[in-house]
């Protein structure tokens, strides 16, 4: 016999908080189950429609309805498991601690929680709290090079001073080109994003060409000045150059921040700079690209529009990044901020210098 159908019903605001709940990545499965019970009840659907949707059984669903009734969204969480948990001893926390930045294990090449909980006889959980307190992430590594550029701290205080200081009557563009974006097109549609589903799409591509991007960035108003290239050699940069000099008005000297591209330092492009003296050249030390403003712009350019974007050809990529250029320059451009002064960046350099010294390379 079926049981009867009780009317349930939630509120909008109750209902946008576990839609949300359904379309964040980080929401825990059981969770998601069970802000499914909420909203596919209050939809109208009974206990029976919900066993063979969700395969769950009468006695969850009445559960999480009674318990959303009583407490609401927050209902729908675990409550805290009886009983005290286990104590730490401070010999222990000492011995994890250690284990975890002197010891390797030997199944790996880094600690995961539960290979350190194995070895250190310990829970998971209790790991997990050594860890966060004092902040230790074995599972994270970051990159780092350090420039062995003779002349890296001159370098380093002249940029930083166009950033901080700009000179009067001058602009400074921040000048890089991003070289061999790929047109990439999927082998099957995407598939769209939907409550409790993220977007997808085939990992298979076709490559259908590429293209270089020259762009200066304009660290006054945070505008972009672009030119896509069918090739990246030093007279594809002249003629951005020259686009540049059109662009500026006359009376206005140009101070242009570039790395060490081979590119940048040809004979026809020194040559070229004599004859436009009103343009200065201001190289970034070798192996410190962190220090040219574009490149952060480069890496919204990658994220918002070249990542998830399905392009047929060469043409329609082109499109793209011009079309978000465009954008950039109506919507988003605003003056760039340099915060770290000249002398901070030197002396956390030398510590890093110091650091890998003592480890021995």
């Amino acid at each position: 016999m079926a049981r009867k159908h009780e009317k349930f019903t939630i509120t909008d605001e109750q209902r946008q908080d576990l839609e949300a709940l359904l379309r964040s990545p980080k929401t825990a499965q059981d969770l998601a189950s069970r802000a499914k019970i909420i909203l596919l009840t209050a939809s109208g659907k009974t206990a029976e429609d919900l066993i063979v949707e969700l395969g769950t059984t009468f006695r969850t669903i009445y559960r999480w309805r009674k318990r959303f009734k009583e407490y609401g969204i927050h209902g729908l969480v675990d409550r805290p498991r009886s009983g005290q948990p286990k104590k730490l001893t401070d010999a222990t926390v000492k011995e994890v601690l250690r284990m975890t930045v002197e010891c390797i294990p030997h199944e790996a090449t880094h600690w995961s929680v539960r290979l350190m909980a194995k070895a250190a006889k310990v829970t998971t959980w209790q790991v997990r709290q050594i860890w966060n307190a004092a902040d230790l992430k074995p599972h994270r590594l970051k990159n780092f090079k350090i420039s062995n550029d003779p002349n890296f701290a001159e370098k380093v205080i002249d940029i930083v001073g166009l950033y901080m200081n700009p000179p009067e009557n001058a602009a400074v563009f921040s000048v890089d080109e991003k070289t061999q974006i790929q047109a990439l097109d999927r082998t099957q549609p995407m598939l769209p994003m939907r409550p409790g589903q993220i977007e997808r799409r085939t990992h298979d591509y076709k490559r259908n060409g590429t293209t270089n991007l020259y762009a200066a960035f304009d660290i006054l108003t945070g505008q972009v000045l672009g030119r896509t290239t069918k090739r990246h050699r030093a007279k594809e940069f002249l003629d951005f150059l020259r686009q540049l000099n059109r662009a500026v008005p006359a009376e206005v000297a140009l101070h242009v921040i570039l790395d060490n591209s081979s590119t940048h330092k040809t004979a026809d492009v020194m040559q070229w700079l004599k004859a436009h003296p009103r343009f200065t050249f201001h190289f970034t030390p070798t192996s410190a690209s962190w220090l040219n403003a574009v490149e952060s712009w480069f890496g919204q350019l990658e994220r918002r529009a070249i990542h998830r974007g399905v392009f047929t050809s060469v043409k329609d990529l082109r499109d793209e990044i011009h079309r978000f250029i465009k954008q950039h320059n109506n919507r988003s451009a605003k003056p760039f901020t340099w915060t770290k002064t000249a002398a901070v960046i030197l002396e956390k350099v030398s510590k890093l210098k110091d650091d890998t010294n003592q480890t021995g390379h």
